[in-house]
């Protein structure tokens, strides 16, 4: 049972919703009477203030929880004392006393009392004492909405960008340069601004692969640990979440595969996940762009009368290599498309190159030294 539904009404959800039925709710509401759509509309500028303030308080587990125990005056005067039981400090419509009159305030919500119609008020700015919650600019509060991946729940995104400047770059930006048709909070009341939502944060985590995997290619599922609040009571619980990914033939080491939305949730949102790929040192190859490395090594007898060698590629083939020598420091042989393949055009690979180093024997006697110099 909560203390009042007035929030909920204004976005036609259930108290009962979750985050992702508040968050659909608004969006719906909200790309209905965005100002840019209803420009010759003051009803509709009006409503889009009402939903994105509803959506501001709804949207915060740890605010939506005191809206639903105590109701929106308690709220806004910053919990200094309980409401009286049935009171809640509400005066005409059930809404704080004093609001109905001040100023980027909410208006027109029928049926909010017995008798007829009435009509309530939000306001931006706190009501005396500067301790409570103050309202956030209705177009600030839109392009958070949008820059915390708000645009990604249905298929008008272009419509979405075209609100925010197409970027992201915040609402009100095809307004004059960025000029708000809103008043800011704290105007008049004494109310205390509310602090900028800060930035969804990226979380990077290496995903260690072989040689082998990024040759061919592997499906891997990965177990999280996420930190969330609970939609009941708000309150934060560690859940387990399995995310799946595709890791593409040919990927590279630096390579990104990204999640959006299922790291922690935080107060702007929940944190984006990005495992970085890295590649495990090989016994055999040595990675250069889409090219393999090789190395043969030889001693010096080897290396000047002639030696053999049986060559394996990363997809298990096997070529023999032969020389009559001598063969100096340094040598390469190059079998072409033996390499990776590429990510982007997965039917194109690099080559293999093989390189010689020889081993020199750390000492000679002096009648080794004669012999050598008699025969060079």
């Amino acid at each position: 049972m909560v203390a009042e539904t007035k929030l909920y009404d204004a976005l036609s959800v259930s108290p009962t919703a979750n985050q992702d039925e508040i968050k659909k709710a608004y969006r719906k509401a909200a790309l209905k009477y965005h100002p840019d759509k209803n420009k010759d509309n003051p009803s509709a500028l009006e409503k889009f203030k009402e939903v994105s303030q509803a959506y501001e308080i709804l949207s915060d587990p740890e605010k939506r929880k005191v809206y639903d125990q105590f109701g929106l005056d308690f709220l806004l005067r910053g919990g200094a004392e309980a409401p009286p039981p049935g009171g809640g400090g509400a005066g005409a419509g059930g809404m704080p006393s004093g609001f109905g009159a001040m100023p980027g305030g909410f208006g027109g919500m029928p049926g909010m009392g017995g008798g007829g119609t009435r009509t309530f008020h939000f306001s931006t700015g706190g009501e005396g004492g500067g301790g409570g919650f103050s309202f956030s600019n209705p177009e600030s509060i839109f392009a958070d909405f949008f820059k915390q991946g708000g645009a990604g729940m249905g298929d008008d995104d272009d419509i979405f960008a075209q609100f925010t400047g197409g970027g992201g770059g915040g609402a009100g930006s095809r307004n004059g340069g960025g000029g708000s048709r809103f008043r800011e909070s704290g105007g008049g009341g004494g109310g205390r601004r509310r602090a900028p939502t800060p930035e969804v944060t990226i979380v990077e985590k290496p995903l260690a692969l072989t040689l082998e995997e990024l040759f061919k290619g592997v499906h891997k599922k990965m177990k999280i640990k996420r930190k969330t609040y609970d939609d009941g009571d708000g309150k934060r619980k560690v859940e387990d979440k399995v995310l799946e990914m595709d890791i593409k033939p040919g990927y590279k080491a630096g390579t990104k595969i990204k999640f959006k939305g299922v790291g922690d949730q935080e107060e702007g949102g929940t944190q984006d996940l990005h495992f970085i790929v890295q590649e495990k040192p090989h016994e055999i190859y040595k990675r250069e762009d889409d090219n393999l490395r090789m190395y043969v090594e030889l001693d010096l007898k080897e290396a000047l009368t002639g030696w053999t060698r049986t060559i394996p590629t990363i997809d298990g083939k096997k070529f023999t290599l032969s020389k009559g020598g001598p063969t100096g420091p340094g040598y390469t042989e190059t079998y072409p498309h033996q390499g990776m393949p590429n990510s982007k055009k997965p039917t194109e690979r690099g080559d293999m190159i093989v390189e010689v180093k020889v081993k020199f024997p750390t000492s000679l006697t002096l009648a080794q030294k004669t012999r050598l110099k008699e025969i060079l």
